[in-house]
């Protein structure tokens, strides 16, 4: 049963003069936790604020929450959290003044928006500190600010951009474990821009990719992986004779020393990989199915569309 969309577009085009930006997006966000991927310049900034009307796209449709960002970019913006990547926070204020600013400008009562604050604050664990000022926060306690910010309303969707940027272990632990409480007992939703897969992979069930303006992948990162499911072996003997053998017989094959992935076409594989090891004499001295992470399944998205890369970090970091 399909959840309710939170997010969805209809042929989404935003173009600056002769550069498209975004190419006719047709993107669906269920509830629950999606993450939003992609190298620099792959047009997430600008899809982020595209659907929150921020600013007005060239052709094609959308809806955040049911509302349209053509004409309802109020609506939309009154009921998300929007946790930015920049710094947006006043040092002058104190941690609490701040929060509860923050739910003033979208219309909350006084009051309400300091009672309010507290709250949000002990939540992302700033209780104890919410009469410091900002400028004598560490990077970690900002980020949580910013988050609160983000909660004060109570919002159906939060929107976090980089919400681990620059955080230590244990604030970026505290942060990714504040963000699955949200969504798992909040039962809100939450739309994560990241370049840290692993971070994606804890927090997030579904990921929606975009690459120089196009929707590259979207979907549940569970259904995702089995386009890259692999039978990992370990051998003794002869390594190299066999994934050259393995290679001839045409199986796609990766290795690392005597650790071999090779590529699953069906229950026949297993079979083909003890027969090229009887063949080469090769002891396979393990042999399971290899689990794939993010950083794997984005590794071969990306390939698919014509990049030579060696990591996710490499794609993000060089291409524009």
């Amino acid at each position: 049963m399909v959840r309710d969309l939170v997010i969805e577009s209809t042929a989404l085009t935003k173009a600056y003069g002769p550069h498209v930006a975004l190419d006719s997006l047709d993107i669906k966000i269920e509830q629950g936790s999606t993450g939003l991927l992609g190298p620099n310049g792959a047009g997430k900034s600008t899809f982020l604020k595209t659907i929150l009307g921020l600013i007005q796209l060239t052709s094609g449709e959308g809806k955040v929450l049911g509302y349209d960002i053509r004409t309802q970019g109020d609506q939309i913006r009154q009921r998300i959290g929007y946790m930015p990547e920049y710094d947006a926070l006043n040092p002058g204020m104190e941690a609490i003044h701040q929060v509860r600013y923050s739910g003033e400008l979208i219309g909350m009562n006084p009051n309400i928006a300091l009672q309010r604050a507290h709250q949000a604050l002990e939540y992302v664990g700033l209780g104890e500190q919410r009469y410091r000022q900002v400028s004598t926060f560490s990077t970690g306690m900002k980020q949580a600010t910013k988050l609160a910010c983000a909660l004060i309303h109570d919002p159906q969707l939060i929107i976090a951009d980089e919400p681990s940027n620059g955080l230590d272990a244990q604030a970026r632990n505290f942060m990714l474990t504040t963000l699955d409480t949200t969504v798992k007992q909040g039962q809100r939703s939450v739309l994560m821009a990241s370049h840290l897969m692993d971070d994606v992979e804890r927090v997030c069930d579904n990921i929606v990719l975009l690459h120089k303006g196009k929707l590259a992948a979207q979907g549940k990162i569970e259904d995702l992986k089995a386009i890259d499911r692999e039978v990992e072996i370990h051998v003794w003997g002869s390594a190299s004779k066999m994934e050259e053998t393995l290679s001839d017989r045409g199986m796609k094959v990766r290795r690392e020393g005597r650790v071999m992935r090779i590529g699953h076409t069906g229950e026949e594989t297993y079979n083909q990989i003890l027969e090229a090891a009887a063949d080469v004499g090769t002891q396979v001295r393990r042999m399971h199915d290899h689990e794939a992470s993010l950083e794997d399944l984005f590794l071969v998205i990306m390939e698919r569309l014509g990049h030579d890369v060696k990591s996710s970090d490499d794609l993000l970091r060089d291409i524009v």
